[in-house]
């Protein structure tokens, strides 16, 4: 009876840990949780989800290093809040290329990429970013709307749970991002115009509360290609 009691003491101290650390976690925190990395999924992968795992490991680095060097140049607090969140999303993919065996395409240096679209297009990002501290938000915005649109494409292409799990979570983190993006935007008195998602997507998400769990219903993937603000 005392062991049961000293058992039951030890999970109540566990859960008040861990939901007070949930609760104290900021809004632009993210939702995905690494255990289920190793729940869920098949042995092997077609070359698309491949594909598709190497791409989405860089393209939020990109997100990352695209922060981390607009925070530099403004010291807005956003970016570095969600620099931090896409660190989480990077980790995310890893440990789906670490399980399935895949080499990991990103490298430490902040902007540099092993794929060269995805080079190019930070560079292209940087360049809109350096303007302004209101283009730089719009550029912000404009990841995030990319990160949604391409892994809905992402997502379309695979069965694997595994890989929806992430996908789906990363998108729900996005869409959190968005909000924030073009939520400061206003406060600058510029109204944010979608470049990538249909404005009936881009309006239902505006329009939503913050994503703030496991099981939020998240969105996903299209390369940005250009556009107008």
């Amino acid at each position: 009876m005392r062991k049961r009691i000293l058992r039951l003491g030890l999970l109540g101290v566990m859960f008040g840990i861990i939901f007070g650390s949930v609760a104290a976690m900021p809004w632009w925190a993210d939702t995905w949780d690494k255990p289920y990395v190793a729940v869920y999924g098949s042995d092997t992968l077609t070359q698309e989800e491949v594909d598709g795992l190497l791409w989405m490991r860089e393209e939020e680095k990109l997100a990352r290093d695209v922060y981390l060097t607009l925070y530099e140049m403004y010291g807005l607090q956003i970016f570095q809040n969600i620099a931090n969140s896409e660190q989480m999303h990077m980790d995310a993919v890893l440990s789906l290329l670490e399980k399935y065996g895949i080499e990991d395409p990103a490298v430490d240096e902040v902007g540099v990429f092993t794929n060269p679209e995805l080079q190019a297009l930070y560079d292209q990002l940087i360049a809109m970013g350096s303007q302004s501290i209101e283009d730089a938000l719009k550029v912000g915005a404009l990841i995030e709307e990319t990160d949604i649109k391409d892994l809905e494409e992402w997502i379309a292409k695979t069965d694997n749970a595994d890989i929806i799990q992430v996908y789906e979570n990363l998108m729900a983190g996005s869409e959190n991002h968005l909000r924030a993006f073009t939520s400061l935007l206003q406060s600058y008195g510029v109204t944010y115009e979608p470049q990538v998602i249909s404005e009936d997507e881009y309006n239902e998400i505006i329009s939503s509360p913050m994503n703030t769990g496991m099981g939020d219903r998240g969105r996903g993937m299209g390369r940005f290609r250009g556009g107008r603000w």
